[in-house]
């Protein structure tokens, strides 16, 4: 499947009202139930499935691939969000538990005084990652590096990730981070710079396991703590205050 591509207004994002610019409109296009990213892996859990019954029959490989084939399909899921209406608040990147939210000084993309809010993805949760809020994409930056399990403070410097920097509501720059965990393997990213994004819009995942972290301006309001469930697109993390 190839995704349409078209033209629109930037609507959520006031500053830019009257701007063109691309974007992958999901309102245009049949929705899938889960990632296309996934389909790959779906497919080929399918036919080895399918394989194994052939050469075996009902018997505990069948069953064993039966269960992985379902995990596969359940770790790809890509269910809709009901997304927050207004560009005050920001909103979750991605599934999972807060593990941090912390005040820091951010010298690798910020270069300033931020507040980071770090979520952690277990294999269970669902991993398409959507866009916290309306902006514009300044940049997108990626660093190859090691795979050590996402909750440990050293994978957000040490670790496979990649960071998208963007211009959010009022010019504030903001910036969210997938980072690869002890499992993941491969980050997908679909935004480039200079596109716009809409708050919630889906803009990637990270397969089998990672983590999230979001950099917001010091003067922002959190709304979530340490332990907190959040959901894509849904969850608020906070406020443009």
């Amino acid at each position: 499947m190839t995704r349409k591509r078209t033209k629109a207004v930037f609507e959520d994002f006031p500053e830019s009202a009257g701007l063109e610019y691309e974007i992958n409109d999901e309102r245009r296009r049949v929705r899938l139930p889960v990632a296309i990213e996934g389909l790959p892996f779906i497919l080929g859990s399918l036919v080895v499935t399918a394989l194994v019954f052939w050469l075996f029959g009902l018997n505990w490989p069948g069953a064993l691939m039966s269960g992985v084939t379902l995990f596969v399909i359940a770790f790809f899921r890509d269910p809709e969000r009901a997304v927050p209406a207004g560009d005050e608040s920001i909103v979750s990147p991605a599934d999972g538990k807060v593990i941090k939210v912390e005040r820091i000084f951010d010298d690798r993309f910020l270069k300033a005084e931020a507040r980071r809010i770090s979520i952690f993805m277990t294999v269970f949760n669902v991993h398409v990652n959507r866009a916290p809020a309306s902006a514009r994409v300044l940049k997108v930056v990626y660093n190859p590096g090691r795979f050590f399990s996402a909750n440990l403070d050293k994978a957000s410097l040490e670790n496979e990730q990649n960071a998208v920097v963007a211009e959010g509501p009022g010019g504030r720059t903001f910036v969210f981070n997938q980072i690869a965990g002890l499992v993941a393997r491969r980050i997908v990213c679909r935004v480039k710079e200079g596109m716009r994004i809409r708050k919630g819009e889906r803009f990637g995942l990270i397969r089998f396991g990672s983590r999230l972290d979001v950099y917001l301006p010091v003067e922002c309001e959190i709304a979530v703590a340490v332990g907190d469930k959040v959901r894509a697109g849904s969850s608020i993390l906070g406020y443009w205050r």
